[in-house]
């Protein structure tokens, strides 16, 4: 195989850490790197806590945040080089990984066992790999794959999509809905919505007028957001019927590029990362039903004043006027880094979640009330203690990267040959039939409890 050209999608930048040439690069403004941080906020039966995903040279680490204070190193993986999408089944065992030595294989593992589940490879490189209960999706930059995930059967494929570079795309995590957004034009921000289940195309949204660069759902797939490549304008869309809800506007000065685009777990507040130092958290929360409750704050009456006077104004300036400002903010201590971000409750507080490329977790507290600029709570090291810390950061909040346990540590069992379809699933006791990637027992009362409603699944943040 032939080696990545440096303008390719796969091709990122790199940061040395801990003494040895180690990599981490976000996938950010397009650019699925070779790299990649994935914020999640799976939930465990006692109690919530925020999982972490990071691809290195090496192989990849899976962390866990329970604690303000405290992040757990719970597992790291040397066996695969050069990891640019990694990507975890909710708090399971299951981890989906793809690496730019082998950029069109998709390998799926049991990270307890030491086990390889299956792999699958496709006709050309892997932009981004989803996965919920249901289905997982496999996103080329001219098609996509929809697999059923217990038993990794091919469904549906997408072909001739529009060419979508960093293939961008976002899955629907619940139940009852498992829908796939992704982008129906290469020119405009147009949103493809389509149902995984019944395998139809469910709507067809005119976003934005510029190509899409963020795409998320909100937990119960009810909502869908969506920026564009000038990253001016955030729009909230209700699903399916495609009804624009909500306007933000994050600047009117520059167009950036939006690194991340998240809900928080309850879908109250949207949050938005870019090349900027500055991280938006909007709040979507509709005008009161009465006048004495849109009156109730200066920022209400003047938002009510802006949309009277914009009856009388021409198109993009009422459109400008009636768009709502940030409820809440954070300023980076530097730009330009490449971010992914999320918001989680953490010890019963919301708090915002923002992982660079330089190897940094930092946390930082939310007023759900007043809102206003979040005060850092805490900062992690999630490569080595002998990073050097940024000139202005705070000290005495950082702590030095965790010793990962080692697949020796971790394996319940001796690790297999690797198999392509049809291997035991990835239950402890494993119990799987002839056939199933993922027994039908781990959906009901196995080890990893897929059936949790109280259990978040990870969310991956990719950028156009």
């Amino acid at each position: 195989m032939s080696a990545l050209p440096s303008s390719h999608p796969l091709a990122g930048q790199s940061t040395r850490c801990g003494g040895a040439a180690a990599h981490w690069d976000v996938e950010l403004g397009g650019h699925p790197a070779r790299k990649t941080p994935t914020l999640a906020w799976p939930r465990a039966k006692d109690g919530p806590w925020t999982s972490l995903a990071l691809g290195t040279r090496t192989g990849y680490k899976l962390f866990s945040l329970t604690m303000v204070e405290k992040l757990d190193c719970i597992h790291e993986s040397a066996e695969t080089p050069d990891v640019y999408i990694v990507e975890r089944l909710f708090s399971s065992s299951l981890v989906v990984v793809v690496s730019s030595a082998m950029p069109e294989r998709m390998n799926i593992y049991h990270f307890k066992k030491g086990t390889e589940i299956c792999n699958y490879s496709y006709p050309e490189n892997i932009l981004a790999v989803k996965l919920n209960r249901q289905r997982l999706v496999v996103c080329l930059e001219e098609s996509i794959y929809i697999h059923n995930i217990k038993d990794m059967k091919l469904l549906k494929t997408l072909l001739n999509t529009p060419s979508n570079p960093s293939g961008l795309c976002a899955l629907s995590i619940t139940h009852s809905n498992s829908y796939l957004a992704y982008p129906g034009s290469f020119s405009t921000g147009e949103v493809v919505v389509y149902d995984t289940i019944s395998l139809n195309t469910v709507t067809v949204i005119p976003a934005h007028d510029s190509p899409l660069a963020a795409l998320t759902f909100n937990a119960s797939a009810t909502r869908l957001a969506s920026a564009s490549e000038r990253g001016t304008v955030i729009r909230v869309f209700s699903v399916p019927e495609g009804l624009r809800l909500f306007e933000f506007r994050r600047g009117m000065k520059r167009y950036v590029s939006i690194s991340s685009l998240c809900f928080s777990p309850d879908g109250l507040y949207l949050v938005s990362s870019s090349n900027t130092e500055t991280v938006h958290i909007f709040k979507l929360e509709p005008l009161g039903p009465s006048a004495e409750d849109e009156a109730a704050s200066w920022t209400a009456y003047m938002g009510k004043m802006f949309s009277a006077a914009s009856t009388y104004l021409p198109a993009q300036v009422s459109g400008m006027m009636s768009q709502d400002r940030a409820f809440a903010t954070v300023h980076l201590l530097s730009a330009a880094q490449r971010n992914v971000c999320t918001l989680a409750v953490i010890q019963k507080l919301p708090r915002l979640l923002v992982a660079t490329a330089e190897g940094q977790l930092f946390i930082y507290n939310v007023d759900p009330l007043q809102g206003g600029e979040c005060t850092l709570a805490f900062k992690h090291r999630l490569f080595g203690a002998e990073d050097e810390q940024s000139e202005g950061e705070p000290e005495g909040l950082e702590v030095p990267a965790q010793s990962c346990p080692s697949y020796a540590e971790t394996a319940a069992l001796p690790p297999s040959a690797p198999v392509t379809a049809t291997l035991t699933g990835y239950s402890e006791d494993g119990g799987a039939k002839k056939g199933e990637v993922i027994p039908e027992h781990e959906f009901a009362a196995g080890p990893v409890c897929l059936d949790d409603e109280n259990e978040f699944p990870p969310v991956s943040i990719q950028r156009s």
